[in-house]
């Protein structure tokens, strides 16, 4: 099911309409959906490179809203919807070992974290930070800094590299974002490690 749906999302990029597609699928990616909007921004972006900029201003701009209707959800509605989405994709056991043991700095990490590596999901993210009632304006201040770094990250590399990046970007950059992740988790541990 997984391949199917990366198969479809990368072909909505030859569309058209693949600026509409491109704000959707960030927008459900950060509340509901499995496959990242890279899927359909890269291929974008590379075959109008003159338009990687806005296309990173509409996947910034839909992945921050579709963030804050996942905060939303996570605040309002978990039982209602959080509950069958989580269940739905695998997630819940995750989402409920994250929960048992959250503080407001993890949370603020695991924004920063899930924002620019996807690690954890972004989806379980903004689920979890209106589950534990972060403040929203934090919450969306966090959000527009790790979204935009990553789509504008990926827009200037694939405007200065052109096609020769893309196989860095989808075999590499993900692995190198992820390493960039744990070492910030791990200079936090160590940081509170100090403090107390």
């Amino acid at each position: 099911m997984l391949r199917s749906l990366y198969d479809w999302t990368m072909a909505l990029s030859a569309r058209k309409s693949a600026s509409v597609w491109l704000a959707v699928i960030a927008f459900v990616e950060s509340s509901v959906f499995l496959v990242p909007a890279d899927v359909l921004f890269l291929p974008m972006a590379l075959a109008r490179p003159e338009r990687a900029w806005r296309y990173a201003l509409i996947a910034t701009t839909f992945s921050v809203l579709g963030g804050i209707a996942g905060w939303w959800i996570g605040y309002f509605a978990f039982d209602a919807i959080a509950v069958p989405i989580l269940e739905f994709w695998g997630k819940l056991d995750t989402f409920n070992e994250l929960k048992s043991g959250i503080t407001y700095e993890t949370i603020l990490l695991m924004l920063v974290t899930s924002g620019f590596a996807h690690l954890p999901p972004i989806k379980v993210v903004t689920i979890l930070s209106g589950a534990v009632h972060v403040n929203i304006w934090l919450f969306i201040a966090a959000a527009v800094v790790t979204r935009g770094a990553r789509f504008f990250l990926l827009a200037w590399l694939l405007r200065r590299h052109g096609e020769s990046i893309r196989h860095f970007i989808e075999k590499r950059l993900g692995k190198l974002a992820l390493i960039g992740a744990v070492v910030l988790i791990a200079v936090y541990c160590a940081y509170k490690m100090l403090m107390s």
